[in-house]
């Protein structure tokens, strides 16, 4: 008998809970898709929400005394709020406003970020300081409605870094990312259409340049692409993963040819194979990845379709190691030819006057130690270093060489308010001209939201 009574208070507790969310609900449907909810799609909604209600109830605030301890660190930022649109897809906004200020000692290309150090001479060689909130940044995280068998997601993301614009205090809006995902949690399988991160060089510097050390020996940008990618276990911990993706070839252009990618017969093909697993420390996985792509430019030569096909190609091999609970080493090593597109060759992709797509070779290693949850130290080093034969007669002086070493502090005042300084140095190499050298001194004022 006690166990009828218990279980008939359960059911009224379970459908008064449901009553007062369907009223709570009622205030809202003007914000609802036009075709009408129905009471059983409602009992469903509110069914679920319920489950994650008495889940969320039944949690333990195991942490707090923990969090209490730790004075000095700033607590965890909450979650952004997401909106629900008319199709059921949610839509949750993220960026941060950001100030770079930056003095060099010498001229650095382009200066609001930092690719290699300009020819000394020609009043290069004198100190000159950048200020600039280019580096702002806007997005929207998509997610939803999913499937029994498939979840969708997508991302919208601008900054102000654009090389169109005309006045550093009007800068144009920059597309960074576009795309949409689809994943079948089951077999482990993706699609990603829209523009995203090259699968080559995958990794990122720790540098606290928006640059992120391109054309110094990181190289991998974004692309707009069809993606597909299958994982695998390996173990009770490892994963392999393999990924292929269709990307768009951006070219270049001479008094004859508008886009030597566009013209070309094919689209970029990138591949990677990562494994990611247990190492050094057992609870943080390390990740090893082979990657590459091959593509072509053609390039007309006359206006009645006479043309030279040129190959962009490279090989990557990339690293992310934890050393210990607080030390975390990752690196890059790359080769390939006409790697401009992929910011790579210092630039320098197609000799034109030779007709050879320019190889080159290099790569970037970092540490990162984690001071505390809110502050970092990071210092590294990159490379890139063109075939000095292929850059013959390519411009009056080819850059021959590129090198950058770095060290920064990056801290977080608050979740939302961080700070990071950084000093680094940039030697870059010339054809029948002296190196030049620079010294940067770089800060960061970051507003996250």
């Amino acid at each position: 008998m006690g166990g009828l009574i218990s279980m008939k208070t359960g059911k009224k507790l379970h459908y008064s809970l449901l009553l007062a969310g369907t009223l709570l609900a009622a205030p809202s449907a003007g914000f609802a898709a036009d075709t009408p909810e129905t009471v059983e799609i409602r009992i469903t909604r509110l069914e679920k929400e319920l489950a994650e209600l008495k889940a969320l109830m039944k949690q333990k605030p195991e942490t707090a005394p923990a969090a209490a301890s730790v004075a000095t660190a700033p607590a965890a930022a909450a979650p952004a709020p997401s909106v629900a649109t008319g199709s059921g897809v949610k839509v949750q906004l993220y960026g941060f406003a950001r100030l770079d200020a930056v003095w060099d000692s010498g001229q650095i290309y382009p200066g609001n970020i930092a690719l290699w150090a300009q020819p000394e001479g020609a009043g290069r060689n004198d100190g000159e300081w950048n200020l600039t909130a280019g580096a702002s940044r806007l997005g929207m995280n998509l997610s939803g409605p999913d499937t029994e068998k498939m979840k969708l997601s997508g991302n919208i993301e601008f900054d102000f870094l654009s090389s169109n614009s005309t006045s550093e205090n009007n800068q144009l809006p920059r597309l960074r990312h576009a795309y949409l995902k689809a994943f079948w949690p089951a077999s482990d399988f993706s699609i990603i259409a829209g523009q995203t991160w090259d699968l080559v060089g995958s990794l990122l510097p720790f540098t606290d340049d928006p640059a992120i050390m391109w054309d110094a020996g990181n190289i991998g940008g974004r692309h707009p692409q069809l993606r597909l990618t299958k994982g695998f276990k390996t173990g009770n911990r490892s994963r392999l993963e393999i990924a292929v993706a269709a990307s768009r070839t951006i070219g270049e252009k001479n008094s004859v040819s508008y886009d030597s990618g566009k013209d070309a017969e094919m689209p970029t093909i990138q591949g990677r194979i990562s494994l990611s697993g247990p190492a050094i420390v057992d609870s943080k996985p390390a990740t090893i990845a082979v990657s590459g792509h091959y593509g072509q430019e053609q390039w007309d030569t006359d206006f009645y379709n006479t043309h030279k096909t040129l190959d962009t190609w490279s090989c990557n091999l990339e690293l992310s190691l934890p050393l210990s609970q607080k030390l975390l080493f990752a690196g890059e090593y790359f080769t390939g030819a006409n790697l401009d597109d992929f910011w790579g060759g210092i630039g320098q992709g197609v000799n034109t006057i030779h007709w050879k797509a320019i190889r080159s070779n290099g790569g970037w290693a970092a540490l990162r130690y984690f001071a505390s949850p809110a502050t970092t130290f990071s210092l590294g080093a990159g490379i890139d270093n063109p075939n000095d034969n292929d850059l013959a007669g390519y411009s009056k002086n080819p850059r021959t060489n590129n090198r950058t070493i770095f060290a920064n502090v990056v801290t977080q005042v608050t979740p939302n308010f961080i700070l990071g300084f950084q000093l680094g140095e940039w030697i870059t190499d010339y054809m029948n001209l002296p190196d030049s050298h620079a010294v940067r001194a770089q800060s960061s004022m970051t507003y996250k939201f």
